[in-house]
């Protein structure tokens, strides 16, 4: 039987080079916003004799992660495995100068999105699935308000149900990725040694083996 997995935010970064290496073991859904990204993805999968769902979807919009979990439930009937990637990395700035759009996206994103989600793919990954999640402690770090405070309401949420779901499944992990050239560390650190940093598709083997 074929492994499904979910990866939302996959059109870059750890969410590409994740969905990349499970191609060979598992039918990806690739959500993400750019379709031109995904499309890129799709033609690296293919290219390693994999297969992948694209799914060009706003993780934000409740009525399109509906539709996707319908579709998902529709064709194969469960998740194995679901890899939440996404994130909005808010420009950084001083707590006094946090820009409204800046903070309400970040929250839609990083914290609302997360709620809606894990309700729609909990019955899809049922008690023998498993929800990983990735962590990033800068909640209280100096300008790091806007991203700081909402990916660590994400992280919250993923630990509550972490707690919840020991004896009943699915199993939730969360990992700690290592620095990597992506674009969200780009905006976040721009003069840094990129060439220091860990490869994304080194990175995610690294985290699937932790798995």
């Amino acid at each position: 039987m074929t492994q499904i997995a979910l990866i939302t935010g996959a059109s870059r970064g750890l969410g590409a080079a994740l969905a990349q290496a499970l191609a060979p073991t598992h039918h990806i859904v690739a959500v993400a916003r750019t379709s031109g990204a995904l499309e890129e993805l799709d033609d690296h999968i293919q290219a390693s004799g994999g297969s992948a769902t694209l799914a060009p979807m706003d993780i934000t919009e409740a009525a399109a992660m509906q539709t996707l979990c319908r579709g998902i439930y529709d064709r194969w009937g469960r998740l194995d495995l679901w890899l939440h990637t996404a994130i909005h990395a808010a420009p950084l700035t001083p707590a006094t100068f946090v820009d409204a759009k800046d903070w309400e996206k970040s929250v839609a994103v990083n914290a609302t999105a997360t709620s809606l989600l894990i309700p729609y793919v909990a019955p899809l990954l049922g008690t023998e699935g498993r929800a990983v999640f990735f962590d990033d402690p800068r909640a209280g770090e100096k300008f790091f308000g806007a991203y700081g405070a909402t990916k660590a309401a994400q992280m919250s949420l993923a630990r509550s149900w972490a707690a919840e779901t020991v004896k009943t499944g699915p199993k939730v992990d969360i990992l700690s990725p290592r620095p990597m050239p992506t674009a969200v560390r780009a905006r976040f650190f721009p003069g840094e040694d990129r060439d220091a940093l860990t490869p994304p598709a080194t990175e995610a083997a690294r985290l699937l083996a932790e798995l």
